[in-house]
């Protein structure tokens, strides 16, 4: 147990090791599959499961040491500064696609329209066409027409997804005033909704990026748009699943007892989390869809 003025500091751990190896593992068999090696996948895999069990023993560690009461209002402290400067340094990563995103269609295809450096009459709008693949249509006026590629219109699945995550935000919310409250079954309903509404949102985007690569041929390679469309979306359905799975941890973690109502930054910083990503897809679907 940790006295009010002490401040806990944790034994020596493996677990910053096995993450480090996990990653290198991760990120050998990922350079490999680019090159077109058949051990890459597998390798990745090898990566991805060493993660995971880093994962469930690193945080295993740390819901042991706070239902042990080793945690006082100074670690709580060190926690909530920790929290705020990775969403932080989420921002950023986020700010540089974005950026971009600016750069490209406002300052790069333009600039090179005018000096017909690719081809003459190069046409340099938006969204710009890709190397040549299906020119298909969608079933209705939701899709626009690109040239090689169609694009996929904001009023359709992406509007339906951004309703979603707009209510998961809510419900989210008033999980945290049943915290305050020490509803526990209100917790436990609320946070069940906002893990639904998570994983339906990423169930609609799974569905869209199969249409686009079946139907609209919009992949990777067609052209800028498509690499800045699924890189923005991509990596913002990855924060929508870790969002997701720490939610469902907490919930968990609610169903076997732990938290007070004093005491739950572990949902705390889930929820800055998740009102982050929601905010991020805001601008995502007026920038990336709608304009």
């Amino acid at each position: 147990m940790s006295g009010s003025n002490d401040y806990y500091v944790p034994h020596s751990s493996q677990w910053p090791i096995v993450a480090t190896i996990g990653l290198f593992v991760l990120f050998f068999g990922f350079a490999l599959l680019l090159n077109d090696m058949a051990a890459g996948k597998w390798i990745m895999l090898v990566g991805v499961g060493v993660l995971i069990y880093m994962l469930f023993g690193w945080f295993g560690t740390v819901i042991r040491e706070s239902e042990g009461g080793y945690y006082n209002s100074q670690v709580d402290t060190s926690f909530r500064m920790g929290m705020g400067w990775f969403i932080f340094s989420e921002v950023l990563f986020f700010a540089a696609f974005f950026g971009a995103l600016f750069y490209v269609r406002n300052l790069a295809v333009p600039w090179l329209d005018e000096a017909e450096l690719l081809w003459p009459g190069y046409d340099g709008g938006w969204p710009t066409a890709g190397p040549e693949g299906p020119q298909v249509l969608g079933p209705d006026t939701k899709v626009q027409s690109a040239g090689f590629f169609s694009t996929i219109g904001a009023w359709g699945l992406p509007m339906w997804n951004t309703i979603i995550l707009l209510t998961s935000s809510v419900t989210c919310t008033f999980a945290h005033w049943a915290f305050v409250k020490g509803q526990r079954a209100r917790i436990i309903f609320w946070l069940a909704v906002t893990v639904a509404l998570g994983s339906t949102f990423l169930y609609i985007q799974a569905y869209e990026y199969h249409e686009a690569y079946t139907v609209y041929g919009l992949t990777l390679g067609t052209g800028i748009y498509g690499s800045t469309f699924f890189m923005l979306t991509g990596f913002h359905g990855l924060h929508v699943t870790i969002g997701t799975l720490i939610l469902l941890i907490v919930m968990l973690r609610v169903i076997r007892g732990h938290f007070t109502e004093q005491n739950h930054f572990a949902f705390e910083g889930a929820a800055w989390y998740w009102h982050f990503v929601d905010t991020v897809w805001l601008g995502l679907f007026v920038f990336v869809y709608v304009l």
